[in-house]
């Protein structure tokens, strides 16, 4: 696993050809159709300015030296989510899938978040990729929300099903739920 800060154009391309090749085959990583480089560049640039200001890591996973998979979590920008991130893109390049490296991506970023002070993480997912969230039941993730038929793929729509995994917290921090009192309480109406 490689966890890199900044970018030369071996890694613009290399995450360039996962994404592409992923999304030609219909993956639910964000995009319609295959992405350009005039796409991914930017997108891959912001990810690693978020990275070196400590509120994201992006992970790729090589085999025989070249990037096959990747995913990240990036923090919440909100001050009062800064202990929540959401994972994302999530993907593994079709030549490479059966090899279990979406397993080792995710995992290795639950690590990285948790080292990093996030106490829960969260991530969105396609209603029908059974395969993709099988995974994420299995490395400890709930489905929390489930928005019936909004994510639009032409004429078609699917789930957008929310999964969390609460990484734990300090001792000292004071759990309130939904219990009455604390900062922006009221009543119940009637």
């Amino acid at each position: 696993m490689t966890w890199p800060d900044t970018s030369d154009e071996a890694l613009l391309a290399a995450v360039h050809r996962v994404m592409r090749a992923v999304v030609a085959l219909g993956g639910a990583v964000g995009y319609l159709d295959p992405p350009s480089r005039d796409q991914t560049d930017p997108w891959l640039e912001e990810i690693l300015k978020a990275v070196r200001d400590g509120d994201a890591r992006l992970a790729l996973a090589r085999v025989d030296g070249t990037v096959q998979a990747m995913g990240l979590w990036r923090r919440n920008p909100s001050p009062v989510f800064t202990r929540s991130a959401e994972l994302g893109k999530i993907m593994a390049h079709p030549e490479a899938r059966g090899l279990g490296l979406g397993a080792r991506v995710v995992s290795a970023l639950v690590d990285s978040a948790r080292a990093a002070g996030i106490e829960t993480l969260e991530l969105g997912v396609r209603g029908n990729n059974h395969g993709a969230i099988e995974l994420y039941e299995s490395l400890g993730f709930r489905e929390w929300g489930r928005l019936p038929n909004v994510i639009e793929i032409g004429a078609e729509r699917f789930d957008d099903v929310r999964m969390f995994l609460d990484l734990g917290r300090e001792p000292d921090v004071i759990l309130r739920g939904s219990a009455p009192g604390g900062p922006g309480w009221s009543p119940r109406r009637g």
